[in-house]
């Protein structure tokens, strides 16, 4: 009797089962008709992320041979090593180029197609030696403001700044050739490893060094010149966005002039603000104005309190500075 109970129990719950199950996949099968799931859609075309990982591995390869390559690159002639490797991110960029046109315009005739291809991987391959070299003044910058940098190997090798530079670096070319969907998917894959979250539209000049990275903010139309320094949590952003798309296009975020260095957790907004030449940002300020040429801006009337007490108080005891 027991037993049979037990098995009247079980088919019940296996019953119930089904029905949540089933009730989960209509659920998400009538969701599928949002255009932006569209599961039937097979014509729908999309960059494919593992592959435009792989691009910005195989660039990082180009750029800095015996860093990120598992080839034995010593054992060949330089130009046979460029060469293979260039020919190989060439084949893969025109597959993940036309693959981005055709979201954006479906119906894009095939020679279009192929003419807008050829000439966004060209223009960007021609690119990549001017990139190495800014690159290396941003390596350069890293070593210059670093005490801590024992190398500029080690910058290359290992700093979470420099390889969000490095990825902006090539998504802003792309960016520039009007290429939809890949720039950014280039820079959130920099943005979940170094955590420094650069809009692909922002416009950087060579010399540029994030020290710590972590939380670091730069908007779509952020404009930054040239030897610019800034650290941990810094954000280069817009006083609002509640317009929405109404936005687009329009100067949201600051202009940042040459030799600014700006401290920890410090916010500069403003499409209109500009932070003038040789200027320095304490930390935490919030800068929404224009500030002049050889400023100091920090924050005024801080106060920092230190109370010592007569007997050491237990560590797990919570205390106020008010009590």
């Amino acid at each position: 009797m027991v037993v049979l109970a037990g098995y009247k129990k079980c088919r019940k719950a296996k019953e119930m089962d089904r029905l949540q199950t089933e009730s989960i996949v209509a659920g998400i099968a009538e969701n599928y008709q949002a255009r932006e799931l569209c599961f039937d859609c097979i014509d729908r075309h999309f960059p494919s992320r593992g592959a435009v990982i792989g691009l910005i591995k195989d660039l990082r390869a180009v750029m800095f041979p015996r860093y990120f390559s598992e080839a034995l690159v010593a054992a060949t002639k330089p130009e046979y090593f460029i060469g293979q490797l260039v020919t190989q991110i060439e084949d893969s960029l025109r597959t993940q180029v036309r693959e981005a046109l055709l979201f954006r315009d479906p119906i894009m005739s095939a020679d279009e197609t192929h003419n807008q291809v050829e000439h966004i991987v060209e223009t960007f391959l021609t690119k990549l030696p001017e990139i190495q070299r800014v690159l290396l003044t941003d390596v350069q910058a890293a070593f210059d403001g670093d005490p801590a940098a024992q190398s500029k190997e080690e910058i290359i090798f290992s700093y979470p700044g420099f390889f969000a530079i490095f990825v902006y670096r090539l998504a802003h070319e792309l960016y520039l050739l009007n290429v939809p969907l890949i720039p950014r998917i280039m820079s959130e894959y920099a943005h979940v490893h170094s955590g420094v979250d650069i809009n692909p539209g922002a416009t950087i000049d060579e010399y540029f060094f994030i020290d710590h990275a972590t939380g670091v903010v730069i908007g779509e139309t952020t404009i930054i010149g040239k030897h610019v320094k800034i650290y941990q949590g810094v954000t280069l952003g817009a006083l609002s966005t509640r317009a929405g798309q109404g936005l687009r296009g329009v100067k949201r975020h600051p202009t940042i002039e040459d030799n600014v260095t700006i401290y920890s957790n410090a916010s500069v907004l403003g499409g209109e603000t500009v932070v003038g030449e040789g200027s320095v940002i304490a930390g935490s300020v919030f800068v929404t104005s224009s500030v002049p040429k050889n400023a100091r801006v920090s924050l005024a009337n801080q106060e920092v309190v230190v109370r010592v007490v007569d007997a050491p108080r237990d560590p797990q005891e919570f205390e106020t500075l008010d009590d």
